[in-house]
């Protein structure tokens, strides 16, 4: 076989391999609305119903006429569905649209011997504590590798869950790669 013809096998074997992993997949959730995101919410034909908000601690935005609108926790679509809602009131057939422009509702927190202590950005559902640790320039020679943990918030109260970045580097110990929410704390002593 010529080397042309085992290249065009393999990279078509590749594919394959690839095509069965993106339908294996499931859809990733739409995004939850966080407090600190910031959305860009306007009426279809009301140019004065055109305004930047910011998902306020409480959960909220103040729209005009809508009033104050409790968003956190919704998708886009049922955040325009609830604004929507509202202004009914004043409007026979509201078009809402609502685009986040900003996701600063979406960070965790990195205390202790790192490079860059500080609040980082989730940008995917899915960051794990290595992918925030390297955003934060990595452990500094001092610290416990083994002895990080992520503080988070549950219905039940605080959390605490190991994570042995030591093993996980050499491969092994897996399961402490956490996957990170908004508002986890990463401590690395």
């Amino acid at each position: 076989m010529s080397l042309f013809k085992r290249l065009s096998w393999a990279c078509g074997l590749s594919l394959a391999a690839w095509a069965a992993a993106a339908q294996t997949q499931p859809p990733a959730a739409p995004y939850a609305l966080r407090h600190g995101d910031t959305l860009q919410v306007s009426v279809w034909r009301e140019d004065a119903l055109q305004k930047e908000v910011r998902v306020l601690p409480d959960g909220s935005v103040t729209f005009p006429l809508a009033g104050r609108v409790e968003v956190e926790g919704l998708d886009v679509s049922q955040a325009e569905q609830r604004i929507a809602a509202q202004l009914k009131a004043y409007l026979p057939d509201p078009v809402v649209s609502v685009v986040v422009t900003g996701i600063e509702g979406s960070r965790v927190y990195v205390l202790g011997k790192v490079a860059k202590p500080g609040p980082v950005l989730l940008t995917s559902p899915n960051t794990t504590v290595l992918q925030v640790l390297s955003q934060a320039g990595g452990l500094d020679r001092f610290a416990q590798g083994n002895a990080v943990r992520v503080l988070r918030a549950s219905p039940q109260g605080p959390e605490l869950l190991p994570v042995r970045y030591n093993d996980l580097i050499e491969g092994s110990q897996l399961s402490t790669n956490v996957v990170l929410r908004a508002g986890d704390t990463v401590l690395v002593p």
